[in-house]
């Protein structure tokens, strides 16, 4: 694979918890907002982009036109490609899509574009004439596909507790893996936002929904909940017998994020540090039992590992999507990698769950820890919806 990220031409919006401050922005159009500002922060021409990946896992009005749509908005007018959806899964798939175009040697420049507002979701209406009375079928797309999997009829938490009983994972474990998340995130926050900002325009300025003023700035992400051990002992389980407390587990959120995907020569031309190397090395996909999503990012990421040529004692960082304390747990346990080496800077169990974005923003806080650490290999999973996940290696090196 000759697929490569160009250092720095990346960037993420903060996430913002769902009926906050992007509750009326719409999705593709806030996007193009932000990626148009970023690329002309970093002096990068749009017509350069020609292809584009958009991500997203909530409809919103008018995204039928989809990729086509956002590369205008951007003013990359002659970049036409796919939109993805594959839930908390497509920010790898969207990666691994625009590397695939990238290595064949079809395009220069990639745009990989995730976003999503699980805030004010879609109710949809499925007409059906011929049902009783004429009506049809309605959906609310946010809530009804969080409370259950239609090929199992089990909630995402129920997939959570199913892993929990058969690995004997106790809600005090799963508080331990909070906390230590947590401190990790205060980690990035620490010094005005320092490690953050390396990826994400701090303050973040908020336009209204017509996009033709700021009516807010956010300082960083919003609306989180620190969690504290006295917080958490209070915290009775979400299901009755259960082990997972809303403390354990993930935040609905709002965000989008961008990234380039170019070639080797390409990357070294548009990047902040053209002696820092990144390379898109493997991907992984998998899928496990029924009802056991928390599983399926280790099989994924030994795919992914398979793929690159390494094992896991030679990757620096971990990074994984983490909807529940759960994931890390079985993760450390069945892998052997310490639970503290997993995470540094903040993950979705903390900073939320914008669904599409997510993976791609967890990706850019592995390549900038990667860059302290002076470079090595990085590893990113991360479970979705259907008991499934992908995951990605990547390397970060001397140009």
């Amino acid at each position: 694979m000759d697929a490569w990220v160009p250092y720095g031409c990346y960037w993420s919006t903060p996430f913002a918890r769902w009926q906050g401050s992007f509750a009326t922005l719409h999705a593709l159009k806030f996007a193009g907002h932000v990626s148009r500002a970023e690329l002309a922060r970093r002096r990068i021409d749009a017509g350069e982009i020609d292809y584009g990946v958009l991500g997203w896992s909530v409809p919103s009005v008018a995204c039928f036109y989809g990729l086509p749509w956002l590369t205008g908005l951007v003013g990359a007018d002659a970049a036409g490609g796919p939109s993805i959806n594959q839930a908390c899964a497509t920010s790898v798939r969207t990666l691994l899509t625009a590397a695939d175009e990238i290595t064949a040697g079809r395009s220069k420049v990639a745009l990989v574009q995730c976003c999503d507002r699980l805030s004010n979701g879609p109710h949809l209406y499925y007409p059906n004439p011929r049902g009783p009375g004429g009506t049809g079928e309605a959906e609310n797309w946010v809530m009804d596909n969080f409370a259950a999997d239609p090929l199992t009829g089990k909630a995402m938490v129920a997939t959570a507790e199913n892993v929990a009983k058969r690995h004997g994972f106790t809600t005090a474990q799963q508080h331990e893996v909070v906390l230590m998340r947590q401190a990790q995130y205060d980690q990035a926050c620490a010094d005005g936002n320092a490690f953050q900002k390396r990826y994400m325009t701090l303050p973040f300025d908020v336009p209204d929904s017509r996009f033709a003023r700021n009516v807010g700035q956010l300082a960083g992400d919003e609306g989180l909940v620190p969690s504290t051990a006295e917080g958490l002992a209070r915290l009775k389980p979400v299901l009755e017998g259960g082990t997972v407390t809303f403390g354990g587990q993930t935040h609905p959120a709002d965000a989008n994020a961008a990234m380039l995907v170019t070639g080797r020569d390409k990357a070294r031309e548009l990047s902040r540090d053209p002696a820092i190397a990144v390379r898109l090395c493997g991907f992984g996909q998998a899928r496990v039992e029924r009802a056991h999503m928390p599983e399926a990012p280790v099989p994924a990421a030994q795919q992914a590992l398979q793929q690159a040529g390494i094992s896991l004692a030679q990757v620096a960082a971990v990074k994984t999507h983490n909807p529940f304390a759960v994931n890390d747990l079985y993760f450390a346990g069945i892998t052997g990698m310490p639970l503290e080496k997993i995470n540094n800077y903040g993950c979705s169990l903390i900073y939320g769950h914008p669904q599409a974005p997510m993976g791609l923003r967890g990706v850019m806080e592995l390549i900038e820890e990667l860059v302290i650490r002076g470079g090595g290999y990085g590893l990113f999973s991360g479970c979705a919806a259907g008991d499934s996940a992908m995951a990605l290696v990547i390397k970060v090196g001397d140009a």
